[in-house]
């Protein structure tokens, strides 16, 4: 089969792709400790690589996998976890496949032959069985309250107060005292609930997203004299954060990034706008003169 310079280059672009995500998932499979998880990369890693020799018939020649790719996506797999890892790998891989409508008249049927490809791929990647998934709910539930709590707390203090040491010292109480509340909160729902899902495992996530959240906000306070940069420095990490955790749980989990980013931003800043003024105006009525 003549193939030109150009549609040649193409394929050895796609046989490349195949043959590092074969070493992405072989290297990530022989340092999951799951035996689960890793039979299903072990599966994906020899489909990869059938992948790799199928594009071979029609380039005729070996290509090195990308090792750069190789340990970002290594990395960010035992990082971050492997779901997020992989489908942030397999995205990119999507877009590349948009291209292949042009291989049509060479290989006939390509499209359907990479959507089935896809297909099991990703139903394969939906069988890993990670605990930071499991308990992403407990992690949504820290986030959200101290983001809308302390937001909104620090709000109100700014303008009532006016004193970054007060704000920082009222910040930190309100913040240490609602993480302990609501990993309570957290354990005792679900053990409620009766779930797969460990109360005390729970109870830790919830714990650990809000006080690192709570760090986090009142950091600007312990940094910065002016308390108005703080505010503005607080209001965009609170967004910061928003964004990406949002981003972890749309690429992890497949869903929409916008409408949990805005809906999540919103209300942390509304809350905080209301504080803002109602902190203004119990400052007036109390007589407040710190």
């Amino acid at each position: 089969m003549e193939l030109t310079p150009e549609l040649h280059q193409k394929l050895l672009t796609y046989q490349k792709v195949e043959i590092t995500e074969h070493h992405i998932y072989q290297r990530l499979a022989q340092t999951t400790k799951s035996p689960e998880n890793r039979h299903v990369l072990e599966t994906i890693s020899r489909d990869e690589l059938r992948h790799y020799e199928d594009w071979k018939k029609y380039t005729a020649q070996d290509v090195s996998p990308d090792r750069f790719t190789v340990w970002k996506y290594t990395l960010i797999g035992r990082i971050l976890g492997l779901t997020f890892g992989l489908k942030l790998m397999e995205r990119g891989e999507q877009k590349a496949q948009s291209n292949y409508a042009e291989l049509k008249p060479v290989i006939p049927g390509i499209e359907a032959w990479m959507r089935d490809e896809d297909e099991h791929e990703q139903a394969l990647i939906g069988m890993l069985d990670e605990e930071r998934l499991q308990y992403a709910g407990s992690v949504v539930l820290g986030l959200n309250d101290a983001l809308v709590e302390l937001t909104g707390a620090l709000a109100g203090l700014t303008l009532a107060l006016q004193n970054v040491k007060l704000i920082a010292l009222s910040g930190l109480i309100t913040g240490i005292a609602a993480t302990m509340s609501m990993s309570l909160s957290e354990y005792l729902s679900t053990r409620s609930e009766k779930t797969a899902k460990q109360p005390v495992r729970s109870a830790v996530y919830t714990g650990i997203a809000y006080i690192i959240t709570v760090a986090l906000l009142i950091l600007p306070y312990l940094l910065i004299a002016n308390y108005y940069v703080d505010l503005v420095l607080t209001l965009s990490t609170a967004v910061l954060i928003i964004a990406a955790f949002n981003y972890y749980i749309s690429v992890a989990k497949d869903e929409s990034f916008r409408r949990r980013f805005l809906e999540m931003a919103g209300l942390s800043l509304g809350v905080a706008a209301f504080s803002f003024v109602i902190g203004y105006f119990i400052r007036q009525f109390l007589g407040v003169n710190v």
